[in-house]
């Protein structure tokens, strides 16, 4: 997130003496630490710096740190989460049926209501066996006279 904000002279002299720190310990060699001296001098952005100190134990001069993450909230402290329940069917139509036996006219007008459900039922039924039974006839006579002769069909 910082890696690009341009860096000072300061910053670039501490990071100078960290890595002749490390070459005092013996975790740089010379070759090493003039290479990453003149990397250090022409450095230019955060993200520089940590490129040259990324494998060393101590972490360079980092900058404005990015925010880090919280603690996680407990599930006793985390809002809780609702969810949307759709109507139940079961009991709607348990209360129908029962509205249909007790009612002295609702019991013809629920029976005329299956009986016009079951009718058009019946009727998509029959024109889907139609329409399925053309579709499969145009199909086989297709396949047997093929598609090129128009006459035949």
């Amino acid at each position: 997130m910082y890696d690009n904000m341009r860096i000072s002279d300061a910053e670039r002299e501490q990071v100078t003496a960290r890595l002749r720190e490390h070459f005092a310990e013996g975790r740089l060699t010379s070759e090493e630490l003039d290479e990453r001296l003149t990397a250090t001098l022409s450095a230019k952005t955060y993200g520089d710096l940590r490129g040259i100190m990324a494998d060393l134990p101590e972490p360079g001069p980092l900058g404005p740190q990015p925010p880090q993450p919280g603690p996680v909230p407990s599930a006793w402290t985390a809002r809780p989460v609702y969810y949307r329940r759709r109507p139940r069917f079961l009991p709607v139509a348990l209360l129908i049926l029962f509205a249909a036996l007790v009612l002295p006219g609702a019991g013809w007008a629920f029976f005329a209501f299956i009986k016009i459900a079951l009718l058009a039922w019946l009727v998509l039924a029959i024109a889907g066996f139609v329409t399925a039974s053309r579709i499969r006839r145009r199909a086989r006579h297709t396949a047997h006279y093929g598609y090129g002769e128009p006459w035949r069909r």
